[in-house]
């Protein structure tokens, strides 16, 4: 559903992607992960077609990325995007007129699982709370691809659990659903396919329950493997 082939990123003389092929199908959910840095934003940026590689190309369904595949991809960045005039409810509506698919059912029931009411001002919710505004958002539309970057980010532990659950409830057959984090232990119970990345590159991409039953390792053994040299 979704390719990259040799796509690159250089910004100036630092090159954020190197060279990096990978395909993503449809019926997975995607840990994306590597340490801050590696170039997951980037990517997943050029993925959505917000961004336009130095070189290579993304394939949507075998076409290149365009402004017409772009309607199919829900994408969360890791910046706050809202005007701090609106309130929860405005977003709703700011969404409901860029895209077709979204859904203010959907969103007001995502509300009410995050505990956010339609009358609070973007501008005064907490670094978590606006979290959670975003993945509410993010999740109200009905997609092919949801690509969530950091969605995890300053939310608590609790109000993880029920992000989790609601995620989960639209990984079906035919979505894509991609997540980068950090919090790789977080990941591990949503995700079955984990994509590695660092400095750029394309490390591995594995089937999680493949490499669990293979070679008894999880996917935060398999992070410390390949990062444990890198980090701390």
């Amino acid at each position: 559903m979704l390719e990259s082939r040799e796509l690159t990123k250089a910004f100036g003389g630092k090159v954020a992607v190197d060279h990096v092929s990978l395909k993503l199908e449809k019926g997975h959910v995607y840990a994306l992960l590597g340490p801050n840095g590696s170039g997951k934003t980037t990517w997943m940026k050029m993925a959505a077609g917000l961004i336009k590689p130095t070189s290579g190309e993304v394939l949507f369904d075998g076409a290149p990325v365009s402004i017409d595949s772009r309607r199919h991809v829900a994408y969360m960045s890791t910046e706050p995007y809202f005007y701090p005039w609106m309130s929860v409810k405005d977003v709703g509506k700011y969404y409901g007129d860029f895209f077709e698919d979204y859904s203010a059912e959907r969103y007001r029931s995502m509300l009410e699982r995050m505990g956010l009411t339609e009358d609070l001002k973007t501008k005064n919710l907490s670094s978590g709370m606006m979290a959670k505004l975003k993945i509410a958002v993010t999740m109200a539309r009905d997609a092919r691809v949801y690509m969530l970057d950091e969605p995890f980010n300053g939310i608590d532990l609790l109000a993880r659990d029920e992000i989790r659950t609601s995620i989960l409830e639209y990984a079906t057959e035919d979505k894509l659903l991609l997540l980068s984090s950090h919090l790789v232990e977080e990941m591990e119970a949503i995700a079955d396919r984990a994509v590695f990345i660092s400095e750029g590159r394309l490390v591995e991409q594995v089937d999680l329950e493949t490499m669990r039953t293979e070679q008894g390792i999880s996917m935060a053994d398999r992070y410390r493997q390949i990062y444990g040299h890198t980090e701390g």
